[in-house]
């Protein structure tokens, strides 16, 4: 399997958990447990995730590696619009994260379907 850090999707990913890191440290320090925590550690887990599949060896564990950073994009997706409503991001700010999550929740859903469609070839 190639080095993860090659894929334009750990790359992408990468760079909205720095974007989230960010953007969370003008937070309030009674979100350091809640909000902080929870954007940085879904955020974290996207790249974290692709890594792992990379380094287990085989286009299944990729799958099964990007279906769960898709679902910690999902998660982040959620705490971005909570930190939104509750105006600890300003309208801005979350417009630019989300576009970043949804183009990494894009990549990750091409790099599925190329990989899955690429396993049905070689097990027909």
């Amino acid at each position: 399997m190639k080095d993860f850090r090659d894929l334009k999707v750990w790359q992408k990913s990468y760079e909205l958990t720095l974007t989230c890191y960010a953007a969370t440290m003008s937070f309030p320090e009674t979100e350091a447990f809640a909000l902080v925590s929870e954007i940085r550690r879904s955020s974290s887990s996207i790249p974290a995730s692709i890594a792992n599949g990379c380094g287990r060896g085989g286009s299944a564990e990729l799958i099964r590696s990007s279906k769960k950073a898709l679902r910690s994009a999902n998660k982040l997706e959620h705490f971005l619009l909570m930190a939104r409503n509750l105006n600890l991001l300003s309208k801005s700010d979350h417009e630019d994260l989300q576009s970043c999550v949804t183009q990494v929740k894009r990549l990750l859903g091409s790099l599925i379907v190329k990989l899955s469609r690429k396993r049905k070839r070689y097990t027909q």
